[in-house]
């Protein structure tokens, strides 16, 4: 989506705002009698994944691409891989700095950008724009947003959305044909401080969700950047782990057989379904064959919001949960911000709640809107999301009629920590829920809380966590992203602990998992290596 329709012409910089529109045609650059050099990165709150500050004189020379960021955006996600892919592409011509500017008031501290660096390896340096003062001097105000600067400094290029690789890719090639010739381009690799493997070498590394069987005796937990799913018995032994530990898409035997940032989890008798969520599609487990077998998706980034057809041909987008329910799998497709459905018998897949566009409104199925569902749960006739970008609980009748309603939650931008009832509740990038006996059992994520929800009353509760457990006290949780609750106990994907936490529903007592033959994917127990 062009900057035009997000940055208004009433903004105090008019002449940048003027060259991003223009950038954007296909005038040459040169041609224009003005030119627009790219503001300093002042009122940085901290750098990241280098070893100190960088100036725009430390980047002369240089092809530079900022990207505007922020840790929670499912879009901002999807355009991670395409700075990757330019980066490799063009190692010594080319600097790409993240510029983290946060929506919520958890993603401001460099301790919780240093993670989601290690989660989602992040490979160039990243600037905490805390108080968005960067993202202010530029003109920004959408994420994700990409700018591209030339080796003099100039902005040549600006766009807001994802899936802008090839119009990045092209406007590097001109601009490196263009300074080789004017010799103001610098070839020289610029190496970076990276904080890659520096919290490497733990059993598990960012585990995203968890699921718990009793009547099998069997914990699966999809241990997300190790790429990998692991099934141990519910005391934490090893039974099986399937993945190899590097990221890919492969097939075959749980050995060799590669996943990319798996999430959410289902189990229906000796099959396990994974959302592969960085490879965009459904993997099924073969648990006594011990095999992995793809189901759904095309592995390509899918663009068509109504979905209806074979599974295998039809493209997902960052599945992020899911649920059965008979024959029916629901599936929490953040990417699309919507709600879709697998039929297990037919394979087909189709749009089920949410017309896709990002905002939370409620009304019929197909003329609701969501904002990056993570969580599903149910109590066999409703389904209950966690709405993650809109800091909400939805409720999705699972007839196929009806209509969308909201929980707690307002809007995009309505987040905070505050128990109550109703429009009285804030919570904060929630990413779980789990029924149980007439409540859901909230994952309040960026609170670092597990809480509980009445859906009769809409009354929330701060549960376990945060400063119930005593200011001088190692934190219960640290951004736990998903729930399960079994055998009367709540099973936690402790995501930024790297742990797998385990609550007594009746006592409230908290213990970690202790892991029985699980170790750290040889891959991820390399040295670091500086680029």
């Amino acid at each position: 989506m062009r900057l035009s329709r997000f940055w208004p012409v009433a903004l105090p910089l008019i002449p940048l705002v003027a060259v991003l529109i223009w950038v954007n045609l296909p005038t040459p650059v040169q041609s224009r009698q003005r030119v627009f050099k790219a503001p300093e990165f002042e009122g940085a709150a901290g750098w990241l994944n280098t070893a100190g500050p960088l100036k725009m004189a430390d980047l002369k020379g240089k092809i530079v691409i900022l990207d505007f960021w922020t840790l929670c955006c499912i879009n901002c996600i999807h355009v991670l891989p395409d700075l990757d892919k330019l980066e490799k592409k063009y190692p010594n011509e080319l600097v790409v700095i993240g510029v983290h500017t946060p929506k919520f008031d958890s993603e401001k501290s460099n301790e919780s950008i240093r993670k989601a660096i290690l989660r989602y390896e992040i490979s160039h340096p990243v600037v905490n724009d805390a108080n968005k003062t960067i993202w202010t001097a530029f003109g920004a105000r959408a994420w994700p947003t990409v700018v591209m600067i030339d080796p003099e400094g100039t902005i040549v290029y600006a766009e807001s959305g994802e899936g802008q690789y090839e119009d990045l890719d092209r406007e590097i090639q001109r601009q490196i044909k263009i300074h080789k010739e004017k010799k103001t381009l610098n070839t020289r690799p610029m190496k970076f401080d990276l904080a890659r493997f520096s919290e490497g070498g733990s059993p598990l590394f960012f585990p995203g969700k968890a699921i718990a069987d009793p009547a099998s005796n069997r914990l699966f937990i999809a241990d997300s950047t190790h790429h990998r799913i692991v099934i141990t018995d519910l005391s934490g032994k090893k039974i099986a782990i399937a993945g190899m530990g590097e990221p890919g898409r492969k097939d075959g035997g749980f050995e060799t057989a590669q996943f990319n940032d798996p999430q959410g989890m289902a189990l229906l008798g000796d099959t396990l379904y994974v959302a592969d969520r960085k490879n965009h599609l459904i993997r099924a487990l073969d648990l006594k064959k011990q095999t992995v077998t793809t189901v759904a998706g095309t592995g390509e980034q899918g663009r068509d919001r109504e979905g209806d057809g074979p599974a295998r041909k039809i493209a997902l987008n960052s599945p992020w949960d899911l649920l059965i329910q008979g024959d029916r799998m629901f599936i929490a497709m953040a990417g699309h911000h919507q709600i879709w459905i697998m039929d297990l018998k037919k394979n087909t897949v189709a749009a089920y709640a949410g017309d896709g566009g990002e905002d939370l409104i409620d009304g019929p199925l197909g003329r609701s809107r969501f904002a990056q569902p993570s969580g599903l749960t149910t109590d066999g006739k409703t389904l209950w999301v966690a709405d993650s970008e809109t800091s909400s609980v939805r409720a999705v009748p699972m007839t196929g009629r009806g209509s969308v309603t909201t929980l707690v939650g307002e809007d995009l931008f309505y987040f905070g920590d505050q128990d109550g009832t109703g429009r009285e509740v804030k919570l904060q990038h929630a990413l779980g829920v789990a029924y149980h006996e007439g409540l859901i059992y909230i994952a309040d994520t960026y609170n670092s809380k597990i809480k509980t929800l009445d859906p009769k009353t809409r009354t929330a509760k701060t549960w376990l966590g945060g400063e119930s457990a005593g200011w001088l006290a190692t934190p219960l949780f640290n951004e736990p992203g998903g729930l399960h609750i079994a055998g009367g106990k709540i099973y936690v994907a402790d995501t930024n602990a790297h742990r797998i936490r385990v609550v007594d529903l009746k006592t409230k007592a908290v213990s970690t998992l202790k892991l029985s033959g699980v170790e750290a994917p040889k891959a991820a127990t390399k040295p670091a290596s500086k680029e």
